[in-house]
């Protein structure tokens, strides 16, 4: 791939949504950051779990950028268009979840001052597999970094802070009967299935009324994502899967416990969790929000902070991470996995802006 010398944060990130990363099939676009990062003074690589990995500045202060480069499918028209107030508009796959937001990390370092660049490192990391399961960039990176300020690339729009995610688990169910007359006695795999998800849909309702809570974000959001039934004559087969997402009160382990509990007195039932990420929610005050609130201030905007009921890589790297921690980035989160996704060019620029001026402030004296 033969680059400009040095492109333009627009043709970054065009540059970036255009090439497809379904989750793991990230190579092209990584290789793209990397080469890219490397004629912006980056120091820049793919490490082993195909990250594309860029670090810049000499500093003792350690700050880490970390967003992901992979998508969920889905083709959208890579294409730049005008609204009606004459503001660009740029459609694609993953503009807005989130190569806009690691752009932005690897932008606004690209623009930090020679002073900052003394006082910190700042490595900007494109992660893989973030929209799967496997987390397998987060999961890579968690333990080879010891970061003092931790950045998540996820949309908040450039005026607000995200501060915390819902922890997730995932509960495949499985059983098998003898099969038996619909007229006799007893229950069929469909009814037990049907039994143990009543009673986990009661229960995740239940859990946050009991403790006087509201609100998506500290209940427990329970989704039946699939249930079946099926026989061959001889055998009753029934499998389903449970998605839950956790409030930051109740870890995975502990909402395993109780789901584990629920299924006591069906012997045939057979239970595996999955997807076990612990929830997050970081402090209002500390020095990484309040650089964040001073340049959003001072580019106009009223900073907002979001609590989201999804997942993101911050559940991943909290845990090891004990460190001031937030999510940031341009654009709209309800555009997420959507046909509609699309980025406004001019949030862009502001978010590259606002965060350069907040990691000034952040790592000055």
């Amino acid at each position: 791939m033969s680059l400009p010398l040095k492109l333009t944060p627009l043709e970054l990130l065009c540059g970036a949504v255009a090439l497809p990363s379904v989750s793991g099939d990230e190579s092209k676009v990584a290789q793209f950051l990397v080469e890219t990062m490397s004629q912006m003074g980056f120091s820049a690589q793919i490490d082993g779990a195909g990250n594309a990995v860029g670090t810049k500045g000499t500093g003792p202060i350690q700050v880490v950028l970390l967003g992901h480069i992979d998508t969920v499918p889905g083709d959208i028209a890579v294409r730049l268009e005008m609204d009606a107030e004459g503001g660009e508009i740029l459609h694609g796959r993953g503009s807005v979840d989130a190569k806009g937001s690691f752009c932005t990390f690897v932008a606004a370092v690209a623009a930090l001052s020679p002073a900052a660049l003394e006082r910190a490192t700042f490595t900007c990391i494109g992660a893989t597999e973030e929209e799967a399961p496997s987390s397998k960039g987060a999961n890579f990176v968690k333990t080879r970094y010891a970061p003092n300020f931790v950045l998540i690339g996820e949309p908040s729009g450039w005026d607000a802070i995200t501060l915390g995610y819902k922890g997730r688990l995932v509960v495949r169910i499985s059983l098998e009967k003898d099969n038996f007359h619909s007229a006799g006695e007893g229950t069929s795999a469909g009814d037990d299935l049907l039994t143990y998800a009543t009673r986990a849909k009661m229960w995740a309702e239940d859990w946050g009324h009991s403790r006087g809570l509201e609100g998506a974000f500290f209940t427990v959001q329970l989704t039946v994502q699939s249930l079946e039934a099926s026989s061959d004559g001889m055998i009753q087969q029934a499998k389903g899967v449970l998605g839950l997402r956790l409030p930051p009160e109740l870890s995975p382990l502990e909402a395993q416990t109780a789901l584990e509990a629920l299924a006591h007195d069906l012997p045939d039932l057979r239970l595996e969790f999955v997807g076990h990420e612990v929830p997050y929610r970081g402090d209002k005050d500390n020095r990484l929000t309040r650089a964040l609130r001073v340049a959003i201030r001072a580019n106009g905007g009223n900073p907002r902070f979001k609590l989201k009921t999804g997942t993101a890589d911050m559940n991943v790297v909290a845990p090891h991470w004990q460190v001031p921690m937030v999510a940031y980035g341009p654009g709209d989160s309800s555009l997420d996995h959507t046909p509609l996704e699309h980025l406004p060019i001019l949030d862009y620029h502001k978010a590259i802006v606002v965060l350069t001026q907040a990691l000034e402030g952040l790592t000055s004296k």
